[in-house]
């Protein structure tokens, strides 16, 4: 390593041996996961009856009016540009009206979009006329480009967080908003709502801004003081770049390339998250007030079911460091973590108590999340799954299809089958019986990167991608899935899903 490259990681925060490390998983690779079975509804994914709705919401309740500390997490740091590719390539095309279908429906239905007016007013000050009259005389690219350039509204570099979203009365909102208004209305406690984004450094006075405006206006609304703070991606959790040989890949100037970790690096600022209980859930699945009291309801849902099952676990932990137990006690505890937590060790029977008592002090000693699953609509996304761990149990996992070996025929049809998806609809608990939080990178599992080609000004290059933040980046923690309506879900991937109804 060169001087300057020492000088590089320093400044970054990323020590020698991480780099070695990287290197060194770029020549051996990751092992694909071993899979047992995708889970279904009573085989890992519990589908609650409408009493047990009903209790799992009182429950939340009653935790929340405990005063404990609940905080909401948006990883938002997402740029809005993918939003918009088939409207950056129209404005590149070689011909002027909508052609494709994509195109001939964003440009016929475009007063229905939230923006609508923002972008005239854009239209009206850049070409000294309106979106109708610039589209009457067949000036579509006019009306593209004043969305994408920063002269007008700026959206093909805008995060996805301040784009406008819904249409209301009093005037449009976006995602950001959605997610205050949220906050009040389920993560509530005390009179208080704590929101957090993480967002990309350059996007961060934009989100500040945001907030300063509207934020007084949610909490007379909703009668919550709001506490929203943000985070930014460490560059300590960027990975080196190599070239296709492995050597390190420079740049021009002769430094090295390092990029994002993806959003298993967001691990260590959920980590310092002083909460109990944290939601997480993706910045751009957000609807409409009208479509609201579902989604809260099966946020309550959810939570209800792990403040739960936390409970009951540490209970049976207070047991065990009591030592008032026998056998029989012993046994009860296996079966809640086997059938509530859903993890199983084959070789069980055969652990002598003593064993016993370190294993399942393990089990039941650990950060827990609730995933909300959907039925699988084939949306892009992860899938519920049984899979083997590094310790030999067998546990629920969400996985992308870049953990799976694509040539093991029976792992793709699994993944293909699969009934449910996730679709990052997370509640986590992440302090122990004494309320000492969980160090949360500790339960990691490193095996569980990826590495994908991508290339830099035409060089090809690979890139290391960290476990993922719900995927290999939560892999040691206790999982339990719940079914939950595919209402609660509408992630918004291009600006025509906008369009969709429940946007509307």
């Amino acid at each position: 390593m060169q001087q300057q490259d020492i000088q590089q990681l320093k400044s970054k925060g990323i020590s020698e041996a991480q780099i070695e490390k990287q290197i060194q998983q770029f020549q051996t690779g990751f092992p694909f996961l071993k899979i047992e079975a995708p889970a279904s509804i009573g085989k890992g994914i519990m589908a609650p009856t409408e009493s047990e709705v009903a209790g799992y919401v009182k429950a939340w309740e009653d935790y929340k009016a405990s005063g404990k500390k609940i905080v909401k997490f948006v990883p938002a740091s997402g740029a809005a540009s993918r939003m918009f590719k088939d409207i950056f390539s129209f404005v590149d095309a070689d011909y002027d009206v909508p052609t494709t279908d994509f195109e001939k429906k964003f440009f016929a239905e475009i007063e229905k979009f939230a923006f609508y007016d923002a972008l005239d007013a854009a239209c009206q000050k850049n070409e000294g006329k309106g979106i109708k009259a610039l589209l009457s005389e067949g000036n579509y690219k006019a009306v593209a480009a004043n969305m994408l350039k920063a002269e007008g509204l700026n959206y093909g570099q805008l995060p996805k967080g301040m784009l406008l979203f819904h249409k209301y009365p009093e005037g449009p909102r976006t995602p950001m908003e959605e997610h205050l208004v949220e906050g009040a209305l389920y993560a509530a406690s005390k009179g208080e709502a704590n929101v957090h984004f993480t967002v990309s450094h350059e996007h961060l006075p934009y989100f500040k801004q945001k907030v300063a405006d509207k934020m007084q206006q949610y909490a007379d609304k909703y009668g919550v003081k709001y506490n929203v703070s943000f985070s930014e991606q460490k560059p300590s959790t960027d990975t080196v770049a190599v070239n296709p040989d492995n050597t390190l890949f420079r740049n021009a100037d002769g430094s090295l390339l390092f990029r994002p970790g993806g959003h298993g690096a967001l691990i260590e600022n959920l980590n310092e998250i002083d909460a109990d209980v944290i939601f997480i859930k993706n910045i751009d699945n957000v609807v409409p007030d009208r479509l609201k009291p579902e989604t809260v309801q099966w946020k309550q849902v959810i939570a209800g079911v792990l403040v739960t099952l936390q409970k009951k676990a540490f209970e049976y932990l207070g047991v065990l460091e009591s030592g008032r137990y026998d056998h029989a006690k012993l046994e009860e505890m296996i079966r809640f973590v086997q059938q509530d937590l859903c993890c199983r060790k084959s070789d069980i029977k055969e652990l002598e108590d003593a064993e016993l008592v370190i294993y399942l002090k393990q089990k039941l000693n650990r950060p827990m999340r609730v995933c909300g699953v959907v039925k699988n609509v084939g949306e892009p996304g992860g899938g519920p799954f049984l899979t083997y761990n590094q310790d030999g149990t067998v546990s629920l996992q969400i996985l992308e299809s870049s953990q799976i070996d694509k040539s093991n025929a029976e792992y793709m049809r699994m993944f293909t089958e699969g009934t449910h998806f996730n679709p990052v609809d997370l509640v986590c608990a992440v302090k122990d019986a004494s309320g000492k939080p969980y160090n949360l990178p500790d339960y990691v599992d490193p095996t569980t990167g990826f590495i994908s080609s991508k290339s830099k000004n035409g060089k090809e290059l690979r890139a290391l991608e960290l476990p993922g933040l719900w995927n290999g980046a939560m892999s040691d923690w206790s999982t339990v899935f719940v079914e939950v309506p595919l209402g609660t879900f509408n992630p918004v991937k291009t600006v025509n899903d906008l369009l969709r109804d429940q946007h509307q």
